[in-house]
Parts: C-alpha cells; structure tokens; sequence
C-alpha cells in the first residue's frame, strides 16, 4: 500500500493510494501522477489534503500512540505516516501496525483524522483485515502521549471501488472531531498485484 502526495506551496494537494499485497523490502513504490485523471481511472485511493485539514490542526489535540477496536480484536500501537522526498507516502513497513497520517488533524482535533493499515501480507493477515466487518455503533479508542483517550463510534463502512473513491464525501471539512479508517478491499487482481477496492470507516468523536 502506497500513498503519493502532489506537494504543493503549504502541504501536499492530492493523495493517491495503491494497495498492493505486503511483500516486504522488495516492493517498490509505484510512481502514481495523482493530476492525470482524465483518462481511464488507475486503481488508486485519491485524497485532497487540503480537505482533510492541514499539520497545523495536531496542535489542538494530543499526538495519537495506540489504536484499539474490540469489535475486530485490534490493538495496535500508531505510527506515524509521513511523505519522503519525492512525496510519497509509505504506510507502516509493518502489516499488524497502523499508521496515522500527520499531515492531517490527529484524532480528537476538528476535523477527519486518517489511519491506515494493511489489509494483509503473505504472512497473513493485516492489521485491519477485518476492517470491513466493523458496524454502526462498534467503539474505536484512540490513546494519545497525554495519557488521555479519546473514543469513536462507528457510522459507517463502506467498501468502495478504488476507480469511484468519494473523495469529497469522505474527506471534506467536518464541524467536529471525526476519524478515517481505510485499507484495502474486494478482490486482489494479480495482474496489477493491488487490491481492487478501498475499505472506508467514519466514526465520530463519542469522549474527547
């Protein structure tokens, strides 16, 4: 799973995923040009940053540490998700860990905040391989470097196919603390080696 940022002046203006089976050291990232949509839509998660707020938001909240979700047995510590010189930007080298991205408000903060994890690798299954088994209702606890923790509760999941991501619909501006779980989904095509779909989870902040 690959993310590629389109750096602009401030923080970069589009994010393009690829989810591709976890392999280890000897996956190479994928370039993806996020600006040339106008053909026949590539299998990727596409994202404008600048609707998911900026790294000026993590200061209203304390950093994420931990990610729990009892419904599907996750426990997972949080790292950090951050974009590399050519702006791409790799989730957790880890597949039973998942990442925060930093660029955008941290759980808690106004705003959508986004975690991603791995689906699985060819060792087995990922941190969020049962991501889309979460329902309305289902608690997702966030522990952050405060020692506080704030807690979701589920909305929505959605599996979406890569081609149609709702971009808007997922990632505008929010009125509240509100949280972005996403992986991969659907079949895997090996011809391409990457996921077909996207797995999408809203929560809205339940305890600060």
């Amino acid at each position: 799973m690959i993310v590629r940022v389109a750096v602009g002046a401030v923080l970069g203006v589009v994010v393009a995923l690829v989810c591709f089976l976890v392999t280890g050291s000897a996956d190479q990232p994928t370039t993806v040009n996020p600006a040339a949509r106008t053909g026949p839509a590539a299998p990727t998660w596409s994202i404008d940053t600048a609707s998911i707020g900026t790294a000026t938001d993590t200061t209203t909240a304390p950093r994420p540490t931990r990610l729990r979700i009892p419904a599907i047995g996750v426990d997972t510590p949080l790292v950090d998700i951050n974009v590399d010189g050519t702006g791409a930007l790799i989730p957790p080298t880890a597949p039973d860990i998942a990442g925060w991205f930093t660029a955008g408000p941290a759980p808690g903060a106004i705003g959508p905040a986004l975690l991603a994890g791995h689906v699985d690798s060819r060792a087995g299954p990922g941190v969020f391989f049962r991501l889309v088994d979460l329902r309305p209702g289902d608690r997702v606890e966030v522990d952050r470097a405060d020692g506080s923790r704030a807690v979701f509760g589920v909305v929505s999941t959605t599996r979406t196919p890569k081609a149609a991501f709702p971009t808007d619909a997922v990632y505008a501006p929010t009125p509240g603390p509100e949280l972005r779980l996403v992986t991969c989904g659907g079949t895997f095509d090996r011809a391409i080696r990457s996921y077909r779909d996207n797995v999408i989870v809203q929560a809205v902040l339940t305890t600060p």
